[in-house]
């Protein structure tokens, strides 16, 4: 797209902070293998030019939620292995097994389901259990997570390829149910391997583990925020040092006007100047995936290297800035709302804490209608 026919609102990507965090991720777990999750678009950040960036920093393979996403990636080319971490309806097997991605059961109908497709494409395909061992939303229960196994490794058409499981709580590393949930697991598989079945690639890690459990990080840990530059949590905010935030939000000015003392702008005209005011308007709003809440916090963004307030409601397209004290600001300057300019920066964290969430759902939240360019 050129610059005479590009939106004034887009993303900025940097491929090289992300092959920096896989590097950095590769170098703290080693031997074991860096999965990087580019589900949910690679968190907004695009999934195909995110795993692409994660095998060149050297992820030894893709992590998605939906067989769909597997798909999309095969379709541009991604040869690397694809993991789908949770059981799939039935009625997509074939499609797994076409593509060649990597299943995960938690029941007897999902590996029959499986199984039959393999066999009518003449074709093993790879499967990993998923076990709860106490998140209690997705996996085999322990008591019967051995029967499971050992169905998967006698099956005619799948190959075992791995065991894992989740945990609820390890952005909170000091959490009791962490080491709850770690003894479970060990124990299912220990008592695999006593009965005799090789469990494959073990592993159990997310982000937060990654960084704060090492006795999690068995064969190989599946990295999802952090691999984007991105804290999974407070508890473990101190340990993310090292990872570089891949992606910025930016706009350009689209109109600049002036208001008198007490006047407001935007819906609800909540929020009256207290002296003559310039504002603004730049061209994003909450279908771009700015909270509207941030309104409420008066949010800054950047201009010219310095912080200016949202100075009303945020609207679905647009939104006001008061930059009363930039002088000259005019139409089509550079606004950051997210990234760095000059010594200034404003983070996911920022967006995230302000509105009472967690900096996944800001970058999820993303809207596909604006442009991401890759640097």
């Amino acid at each position: 797209m050129s610059e005479s026919t590009a939106r004034w609102a887009w993303v900025e990507v940097d491929a090289v902070a992300l092959r920096h965090n896989v590097a950095h991720l590769r170098a703290l777990v080693s031997p074991s293998e860096v999965w990087a999750v580019v589900k949910a678009d690679g968190y907004g950040h695009g999934a195909a030019q995110v795993a692409q960036a994660a095998i060149a920093g050297g992820a030894s393979g893709l992590c998605v939620a939906l067989v769909q996403e597997g798909v999309r990636l095969r379709e541009v080319g991604v040869d690397a292995p694809i993991l789908i971490l949770s059981e799939q309806p039935a009625a997509q097997a074939a499609d797994i097994v076409h593509h060649g991605l990597i299943a995960t059961i938690t029941s007897h109908d999902g590996l029959t389901a499986l199984n039959d497709a393999a066999g009518e494409a003449g074709v093993k395909t790879a499967v990993h259990v998923k076990v709860d061992s106490g998140m209690h939303r997705a996996g085999v229960d322990p008591s019967s997570a051995v029967a499971l196994v050992a169905a998967a490794d006698g099956a005619d058409h799948l190959t075992l390829a791995g065991v894992f499981t989740h945990f609820a709580c390890a952005d909170d590393p000091g959490h009791e149910a962490n080491g709850r949930q770690l003894a479970t697991f060990n124990a299912v598989i220990g008592e695999m391997r006593a009965n005799g079945i090789d469990p494959g690639v073990i592993h159990a890690a997310n982000s937060a583990a990654t960084l704060a459990l090492p006795s999690a990080r068995f064969d190989m840990v599946r990295t999802g925020i952090v691999t984007y530059g991105l804290v999974p949590g407070s508890g473990v905010a101190d340990l993310c040092g090292e990872f570089k935030p891949a992606l910025s939000v930016k706009a350009r000015v689209s109109a600049v006007r002036t208001i008198n003392t007490g006047d407001a702008v935007s819906y609800g005209l909540r929020r009256p100047v207290t002296r003559p005011s310039v504002i603004a308007t730049i061209p994003i709003g909450y279908a771009d995936g700015v909270p509207r809440a941030l309104w409420s916090t008066a949010q800054d963004v950047l201009v010219r290297g310095k912080r200016y307030p949202i100075a009303g409601t945020v609207t679905m397209d647009q939104l006001m800035v008061d930059v009363t004290d930039c002088d000259g600001v005019q139409t089509g300057d550079v606004v950051t709302l997210i990234g760095s300019d000059n010594s200034e920066t404003i983070t996911v964290s920022e967006w995230s804490s302000s509105v009472g969430t967690i900096d996944y759902e800001i970058v999820c939240g993303i809207s596909a209608r604006m442009e991401r360019r890759y640097l």
